[in-house]
């Protein structure tokens, strides 16, 4: 494929306009950071992108020349809502301790917007593409950046890529500043402004959460002069693939998972979580004694008891982990794996919640890169099907396709989408290319998997 041809990059900052109401904007200069943002402090960032086709040349007077300069506008307007996003981290030594504490300088010092092109590549090519095409990859700003260089570079960044018959807009927003769910409140807000509405649906609450008898800033030690802060990891050769299961077939698992425990408790997504890391794991051929383990995001704003206020922005989520050995996994069935994750979420209330909150700020423990690319036991489950990724028209058709980039790609990293039919569900795994070839010629597995 042809490769990105960059046409203009620029900092985008917030401006005000006259015809938008800015009623209870967020008005912060800087913002303290929880445990659930510093944890992720040494991760890559968030990566998602959305595929349109082309508007038409009289569809809402929307036009090449003015196209991208009206992206700009929108995007300008939408940042007076989310001011950390054209900000920058600032970093304090703590002398006393030898630690360091950081925050978000909402400084207004801009966002990162790239204007591509790619002559050659369609909306087929990576629509209809079995396997996701490398070029994807390259349709995202700031790559190959960790969260801690947010001190100096972009907290976010817009990349505009022209397609022959589409557009692909891909963002990238530091994954210490916010999580996915934050990551598509901001893509929702400035689809509704690029489309013409005054107001935003849901206005962002930048106030972070901590509770009582916690110390801020947060202490925590690290080695800003560490050269492994930047050390690069050889990366396998990995392979992605979008397998869509639809609302009928996701409703075949669950009833399977239900009726083989004699409950009605396991979720959908839960059933069919339990079928992909059987699959995975049988096509990895391991050792019957070795365990394996699936990481499966807690989404913490209604666990909390009182919960978190609805449009609470920054992280707040934290990975558990459900662990058992490849024999287990293999020999007990659908059922009885659902079942383990089914246990694992449900233990998940306010009080545990608390208690790994303030355990971290006790113990700190800084999730590391590296950490990502060892063996290849685990799945790592990120995004959620429940966000509102097909509803993002920004004035000329809604978006026929996601995708996303290249950070935090490790073995068994698996990314999970909303279909684009209500119901059904698109699952991008990321593995090696062994692994995917044996899934691909995995009968139970393709049985669920719905043809495209």
């Amino acid at each position: 494929m042809e490769e990105i041809q960059i046409i203009s990059t620029s900092l985008i900052v917030a401006t005000s306009n006259d015809s938008i109401s800015y009623q209870n904007t967020p008005k912060f200069s800087k913002i303290e950071m929880t445990p659930w943002d510093l944890k992720l402090i040494l991760l890559d960032t968030i990566q998602k992108g959305l595929i349109f086709h082309k508007p038409k040349k009289d569809e809402n007077n929307i036009h090449k020349s003015s196209f991208i300069d009206h992206l700009k506008e929108s995007l300008c307007h939408t940042l007076h809502f989310f001011p950390p996003l054209a900000g920058r981290f600032s970093i304090v030594k703590n002398s006393n301790d030898a630690t360091v504490s950081f925050f978000i300088k909402c400084n207004n010092a801009g966002v990162e917007f790239i204007h591509a092109n790619t002559p050659e590549v369609t909306v087929s090519m990576i629509l209809d593409s079995t396997h996701v095409p490398s070029i994807i990859h390259s349709l995202f700003p700031l790559n190959n950046t960790q969260n801690f260089e947010g001190v100096t570079k972009p907290l976010f960044g817009v990349q505009i890529t022209e397609l022959v018959d589409g557009y692909f807009i891909g963002c990238t927003m530091n994954h210490t500043l916010a999580d996915g769910t934050c990551f598509w409140h901001f893509f929702n807000s400035w689809a509704e402004i690029s489309r013409g509405c005054k107001i935003i649906s849901k206005v962002p609450i930048l106030e972070r959460y901590f509770p009582e008898k916690i110390h801020v800033p947060i202490h925590f030690p690290m080695n800003l002069d560490d050269e492994k802060l930047f050390e690069k990891f050889e990366v396998p050769t990995l392979m992605e693939r979008i397998f869509h299961l639809s609302k009928e077939n996701i409703a075949r698992l669950k009833n399977k998972a239900n009726n083989e425990m004699g409950i009605n408790s396991i979720s959908s997504l839960q059933a069919y979580l339990a079928h992909l890391w059987r699959c995975v794991t049988r096509c990895r051929k391991l050792d019957a004694g070795k365990e394996v383990i699936i990481i499966i995001p807690i989404g913490t704003r209604s666990r909390l008891n009182p919960p978190l206020p609805e449009g609470y922005f920054g992280n707040a989520i934290h990975g558990k982990q459900v662990k058992t050995s490849v024999g287990e996994l293999l020999e007990n069935g659908l059922g009885w794996v659902a079942m383990q994750i089914n246990k694992m979420v449900v233990s998940q209330n306010s009080e545990e919640v608390m208690k790994i909150y303030k355990g971290w700020v006790e113990n700190p423990v800084i999730l590391k890169k590296g950490s990502l690319y060892e063996g290849n036991t685990t799945l790592l489950i990120s995004s959620s099907p429940r966000y509102n990724i097909y509803g993002n028209d920004f004035g000329w058709g809604k978006p026929i396709g996601v995708r996303s980039g290249i950070a935090n790609k490790c073995d068994g990293k698996i990314t999970l989408f909303p279909g684009e039919k209500e119901g059904s569900v698109d699952i991008e795994v990321c593995i090696l290319q062994e692994t995917l070839e044996a899934l691909e010629n995995d009968q139970e597995f393709m049985e669920f998997v719905t043809k495209t």
